[in-house]
């Protein structure tokens, strides 16, 4: 696995920062996340926690975005309630955003060791769902 270090967005780690903290509230919503679309725009979400595997902050980012318009995301960040800070994506997030978007930019690590990596160095050496589009051409 080759890690390339791309520059921390830092105003993305913030917005969702301000999420968690004024939007997160008891256990329906416990984690944030933050993207920039291609175009600039920060789109914001938070999780839907439910006992059944409601969606995760990320989840939820991609289709808030597509509801304004933002298709294409370059980097994106979830942030913990209660000050956890920044939280790397589940794997199942890990998945749908490499599907999503192979060249996203995700925002992982703690305090002043956060980085930003690609999504495929989150995820080596997957299956990649769009793949099997290529074989019904």
């Amino acid at each position: 696995m080759t890690t390339q270090t791309h520059h921390v967005d830092h105003e993305l780690i913030q917005a969702a920062a301000h999420v968690a903290r004024t939007r997160c509230r008891g256990d329906n919503h416990t984690m944030a996340a933050a993207a920039r679309a291609r175009d600039g725009r920060i789109i914001t979400a938070v999780n839907a926690y439910h006992f059944t595997g409601g969606p995760c902050a990320e989840l939820v980012l991609i289709g808030a975005a597509a509801a304004q318009g933002a298709y294409e995301l370059d980097t994106i960040v979830a942030v913990g309630d209660r000050d956890r800070g920044v939280v790397p994506p589940c794997g199942r997030c890990r998945q749908v955003l490499l599907d999503y978007f192979p060249a996203l930019k995700v925002i992982v690590g703690k305090d002043d060791r956060v980085r930003t990596v690609l999504i495929t160095d989150l995820l080596p050496e997957t299956y990649v769902w769009a793949d099997h589009q290529l074989d019904a051409e």
